[in-house]
């Protein structure tokens, strides 16, 4: 890969796109790329004043909101190092990732800054509130001096003009750190992964040759957090280097409002995690299909393929109508739900990523895309499977390329312990690879149990089976006592509708251990059924936090 700057590639984008719009706030503001480049131009300036050096670190956390883009490509454009952090995170969290980044500067929302405080982040020498650039904290007066004067000394740099020609961005190098992105999975540790500028150029040209079809008359729904890679490179970075309109959904992104919203916009692409489309086969499509006169045509040949067809339509035009494909990843994928879809040819595609790799490892276009597979290695990258026999017995995926990053921050032993002795990213993921190079994923290495024969069980595939069951809304099976339990989060909603009190409806649910049952290998049957009266608590791609309820 022979490499490019990619601020520089911004400053020639923003430069051919100078009025087109840039980013919106879903019935909010539109910033064209003149816009975002003039509100960019002025961080630049407020970094100045406030002794920001190439290099240094400055955090951002808050929801996805137009700022939060101009704010990130402020601070890469600059030189400087952006640390996104998620929103969702406890405040005592927060602090302690703008201490562990040693951020100089920190955005953040009103709503996260009414639980922080400046005296926990004694190395910062501003708070900068997100949405209007307010000073919140300033550790020297000429910082608050600056940002009173900034449009005069914004005009006095630009005595004539703010033009294309003004934009000079940073200049940066392949190996030199871009990003730090601190992880919030399953295991419950956060990391600061550090993300090279050549992952992101190649997660970019990776972006160019397989979506050709976006341009600058092209739109985006951002709906993931910007502080996800997943979210931010497909959402935003890819989409501002080509020129792309990016719609981000500022409130939370319920599945009502992203359904509005992608109708409203009618998007080009459409990037989401497999919660969004469970939920909306299980509310829009699958009360469809139980319909009994349904039933009986979708039985009958040729006359099923007109009732897929109409659900395919619909569905469609519920996305907008106007979208490529729908990509899917950040987590496993209903296998229920994704077989539905494939014999309904539905446009979409299921792609498999990490932070750590900026994020995508593996991706097929949905015309070419395996049933359960999430697709081939991506441009720039190789997938090896550490066993005998990579095709039929499952190893740890590994994994080496441009994408890979550097890293983890201040943190060496764990950074010695993902790479092997030569040199491949241990991804900690389980699977196998057909004879065609497609990837088929079977679990993590870590939530891999040890069966009473000696047999693998990956509990994420006895969850498929039981997330495909009446009434279940989502299931985590664990190893307790020798054997597995299922923890069963049910649609008590759905219970009540069909005539059921709360007693009885536990009953009902815990009454299906022999009916699953019989639908799993025997080394994998189900010891207990527990009910859960709330939802499981989830990381922001909305995945299950396995290690809060592990019970050995």
């Amino acid at each position: 890969m022979e490499f490019t700057s990619v601020n520089k590639l911004y400053q020639e984008a923003f430069k051919k796109n100078w009025d087109r719009p840039a980013i919106s706030n879903y019935h909010g503001e539109t910033l064209h790329y003149k816009d975002v480049a003039r509100r960019m131009e002025k961080l630049h300036i407020m970094f100045e004043e406030c002794g920001l050096q190439k290099g240094d670190k400055v955090a951002i956390c808050s929801r996805n909101q137009a700022n939060w883009a101009v704010t990130f490509l402020a601070i890469m454009t600059y030189g400087a190092v952006p640390v996104p952090l998620l929103h969702e995170f406890k405040s005592a969290n927060i602090h302690h990732l703008v201490n562990h980044s040693e951020a100089k500067i920190l955005f953040v929302d009103d709503v996260i800054w009414e639980g922080l405080s400046e005296t926990e982040m004694p190395d910062l020498h501003a708070i900068i509130q997100v949405n209007t650039f307010k000073i919140l904290f300033a550790s020297d007066e000429k910082i608050v001096e600056a940002k009173t004067h900034l449009n005069e000394l914004f005009g006095r740099k630009y005595p004539e003009a703010f033009t294309p020609d003004c934009l000079d961005y940073y200049e940066d190098s392949e190996d030199e750190l871009a990003v730090i992105n601190y992880t919030s999975g399953t295991s419950g540790f956060s990391k600061g992964v550090m993300i090279p500028y050549r992952a992101i150029l190649s997660n970019l040209q990776f972006g160019k040759k397989v979506l050709p079809q976006l341009n600058n008359k092209s739109k985006v729904v951002s709906m993931l957090p910007c502080a996800h890679m997943y979210g931010l490179m497909f959402e935003v970075l890819y989409e501002l280097s080509v020129g792309c309109h990016v719609h981000f959904l500022s409130r939370l992104p319920s599945p009502k409002i992203i359904m509005q919203a992608l109708a409203e916009v009618k998007p080009n692409i459409v990037i989401a995690v497999p919660l969004v489309i469970e939920k909306i086969y299980k509310t829009k499509v699958k009360p469809i299909l139980e319909k009994e006169g349904i039933k009986f045509l979708m039985k009958v040949p040729g006359l099923d393929q007109i009732v897929l067809n109409k659900v395919k339509t619909e569905l469609i035009n519920a996305f907008g109508g106007e979208f490529y494909e729908v990509i899917i990843g950040g987590a496993a994928f209903n296998k229920e739900v994704e077989a539905f879809f494939k014999r309904m040819g539905f446009p979409f595609t299921v792609g498999y990523g990490m932070t750590e790799c900026a994020p995508i490892i593996t991706y097929d276009d949905w015309k070419e895309e395996k049933l359960y597979s999430c697709g081939k290695a991506a441009p720039n990258m190789e997938v090896r499977i550490a066993s005998a026999d990579p095709i039929n017995i499952p190893g740890e995926i590994q994994v080496k390329g441009a994408n890979v990053f550097l890293g983890y921050y201040k943190n060496e032993t764990a950074t010695s312990e993902v790479f092997t002795e030569d040199g491949w990213f241990r991804t900690g993921d389980m699977g196998v690879l057909d004879a065609d190079g497609s990837l088929f994923i079977k679990g993590r290495t870590k939530c891999m149990i040890l069966g009473p024969s000696g047999q693998n069980i990956y509990p994420e595939e006895v969850e498929t089976v039981l997330n495909s069951q009446p009434y279940v809304v989502d299931s985590l099976v664990i190893e307790d006592d020798g054997g597995l339990t299922a923890l069963i989060y049910p649609d008590f909603q759905q219970g009540a509708k069909d005539g059921m009190d709360q007693r009885a409806f536990l009953q009902y649910i815990k009454d299906q251990l022999p009916e699953w049952n019989k639908e799993l290998p025997n080394y994998a049957k189900l010891k207990k059924i527990e009910v859960m009266s709330e939802d499981f608590e989830r990381t922001p791609k909305k995945s299950i936090k396995r290690y809060l309820y592990q019970r050995n």
